[in-house]
């Protein structure tokens, strides 16, 4: 009867369609609303945690079961339907969570409840929940007079509002270009798989042949800026890439703007100095003070390396052009840095692709995966039992090896398409109580298949693929009896550290040889390739290093200092805060910020937590030093590994769970060892 709220643990994802979206959505609202009334009545005195902590967890359910269902859709089919039903609910979904915390009458029976003695007599999980929670509340603006409280649902609403606007720019604006080239000879240097897969992508579109057809999806877009001779193409490719979310109807300018202010304006009602205070109260790094200070410090290590990497770059190309010595224009760098790095190192990295098949990389993984960690993975055949949203999406089991019990499931979905947003990354679409099997999902974008054979895949995508199974370990293998605290959910700087870790073993020559297998020969990667691929690893680190520090820095300097900043060219204020962090370019970027998805997507998403993926790679790379002491497929340290790190997800403080796992707090120097900048 409500599809997008059936409790079936398999989706049936061909009965959530948009008509459904209204009628399941405003039903869901209903339940939750009677559900927090319940709460709301029930007798002060007779109230208990089971009555309002655990009631208040469970009262959404039927919409954060719908709402997530509906929200995973807009980002891997959308559709016109579709995204017109989300956002006619969207803002009443919206005011429903925001008025949570801002019920006076539901924060009183929380309130009165958590100063019980009886409290401290709960588990340490239960009792972590009942301070999470309090500080949720008080976070959101629970203690704030009713008209600030007005205000805060206000902005909530807005924001919800305008950042899906700002994705959808992103979307539409991507899809809205395309370069088909007729002439062959302008494919000049493009590797054999990027000129069929825009051979076959040109054929998908019905363009008659001779026709090779580039958008600006990653996997179609990066080999032209990396390998093709062509520099007017490779210009018009960058300048095209530039604009997504710039230009016309999807120009994202304005909405930038206004996402920093009503994120300041909510940070300054709630008593903070900005938005970043606000947002990382509850994170390791505490306030924006530590996670500057954390970038910075690591910029000030690697600068003079950067510098030098980038003149080298120049004086190589005026060696191999007989040109001056002169700055690069940005649709060159990647360019003569391939160029230098195949010379320097004889490394080609499209003599991996061959290696990384799309399925044994799966396969591999999943085999390290259950040596390390005691589970097993089967995959499941698709079809009228078992739906998936798309004819490419695969499902999977995990199992307990010792006890078979049945863990959980996921969903697998790698390739683009116009429907898909660009990107990777994992997400939850049912949490399971203590001994129930969770549900969640893997989307990326990576390589297609072309002409019937499989999908093979370049060596960074395989390491976004272990990237991304790592959060999905951290969610199907928690065991936390409070769902809220279970999986990723945890402070932002630390829920990188599992799928950060994971992206080690794709450069262990030990792991690679269960995964790293030629298509067609089934043969390891060769000695000699494999010695190559390692010595070129650290090739170019600090500016690789140095493009991440500066992401974290924009979106630090955003959402600390946005009073001097505001009213200001976008454009020049970009270039105002990463003065240092930047390369001397001759032609200057327009702001990564109109098609910043990460910061401007959501309410709140990676916004003043950028700098977390640094600061996991802090934790990832020390933490694997201890793998690389006791073995790196040792089962009893990945078994530590699931039972103090996987398992926990948020029932204890990240720092605590930490120290269990490696006994000591995390040391920054082997991320710069391990990036050959120590």
């Amino acid at each position: 009867m409500h599809p997008f709220l059936a409790p079936d643990f398999h989706v049936r994802w061909s009965t959530l369609i948009p008509e459904a979206v209204e009628p399941d959505m405003r039903h869901a609202l209903d339940l939750a609303k009677k559900n927090i009334e319940a709460i709301c009545a029930q007798d002060p005195a007779k109230a208990t945690y089971e009555s309002t902590f655990l009631a208040y967890e469970k009262a959404s359910d039927a919409l954060n079961h719908g709402w997530g269902r509906l929200n995973h859709l807009d980002s891997v089919s959308d559709n016109p339907a579709q995204r017109e039903a989300l956002g006619t609910m969207l803002p009443e979904v919206t005011d429903f969570y925001s008025s949570l915390a801002l019920n006076d009458r539901l924060w009183a029976m929380i309130k009165t409840v958590s100063e019980r003695p009886e409290i401290q007599n709960l588990s340490e999980v239960e009792r972590r929940f009942v301070e999470e929670t309090l500080a949720d509340f008080r976070n959101s603006g629970a203690d704030l007079p009713p008209n600030q409280k007005e205000r805060i649902a206000a902005i909530e609403s807005e924001l919800s509002k305008i950042t899906k606007e700002y994705s959808e720019h992103v979307l539409d604006s991507t899809n809205a270009w395309e370069l088909v080239i007729t002439d062959e000879v302008k494919l000049a240097g493009l590797p054999e798989s990027a000129i069929a897969g825009a051979f076959a992508n040109a054929r998908a579109k019905e363009i008659a042949a001779p026709a090779w057809r580039f958008t600006l999806q990653f996997p179609s877009m990066f080999p032209i800026m990396q390998h093709l001779h062509d520099d007017a193409i490779r210009r018009q490719v960058w300048e095209a890439s530039s604009q997504v979310g710039a230009i016309g109807e999807y120009d994202n300018t304005a909405l930038v703007w206004r996402i920093l202010a009503l994120r300041q304006e909510k940070a300054a009602i709630l008593g903070h100095q900005n938005f970043a205070d606000l947002t990382l109260q509850r994170r390791m790094a505490k306030n924006s003070e530590t996670a500057l200070r954390f970038i910075e410090n690591l910029h000030a290590r690697i600068q003079p390396t950067f510098h030098a990497e980038y003149q080298q770059l120049a004086e190589y190309k005026s060696e191999k052009t007989g040109e001056a010595i002169d700055l690069l224009e940005p649709w060159e760098v990647a360019y003569w840095a391939e160029k230098q790095r195949q010379e320097k190192y004889a490394f080609d990295e499209e003599a991996l692709r061959p290696y990384f098949p799309v399925d044994g990389v799966m396969a591999g993984m999943f085999e390290i995966a259950s040596r390390l960690f005691g589970i097993t993975i089967r995959q499941l055949e698709t079809g009228s039992s078992i739906e998936t949203w798309h004819p490419e999406c695969a499902f999977y089991e995990i199992h307990d090896s010792k006890t078979s019990a049945h863990l959980g499931s996921f969903y697998a979905d790698w390739h683009p398409r116009e429907s898909k947003r660009s990107g990777a990354w994992m997400n939850s679409l049912h949490t399971g109580a203590l001994g129930e099997p969770h549900l969640g999902l893997i989307i990326g974008n990576m390589s297609p298949p072309i002409d019937g054979k499989p999908a093979r895949l370049t060596h960074r995508e395989v390491e976004t693929i272990f990237h991304e199974f790592g959060h999905l370990l951290h969610g199907l293998l928690s065991e936390v009896e409070v769902k809220s605290l279970s999986g990723t959910n945890v402070p932002w700087d630390f829920v990188e550290l599992p799928s950060q870790i994971m992206e080690n073993f794709c450069w262990d020559r030990e792991s690679l040889n269960l995964f790293a297998r030629h298509f067609e020969t089934g043969q390891a990667i060769p000695q000699d390739l494999f010695a190559k691929m390692i010595s070129a690893k650290n090739y170019l680190s600090a500016s690789g290093f140095m493009r991440q520090l500066s992401f974290a820095k924009l979106d630090l300097e955003l959402h600390t200092r946005l009073s001097d900043f505001i009213g200001k060219n976008l454009d020049a204020v970009d270039r105002e805060i990463l003065a240092d962090y930047l390369a001397p370019l001759k032609t200057q970027p327009p702001s990564m910020m109109r098609r910043f998805n990460h910061l401007f997507s959501s309410p709140t998403g990676y916004a003043a937590g950028y700098y977390s993926y640094k600061w996991a790679e802090v934790l990832d790379a020390d933490a694997f030093t201890r793998f690389q002491k006791e073995g790196v497929l040792n089962p009893e340290t990945g078994r530590a590994f699931r039972e103090h790190i996987l398992s926990k997800g948020n029932s204890s403080a990240p720092e605590k769970l930490y120290q269990r796992f490696m006994n000591r707090d995390p040391d920054q120097e082997p991320l710069l060892i391990r990036a050959g900048l120590a």
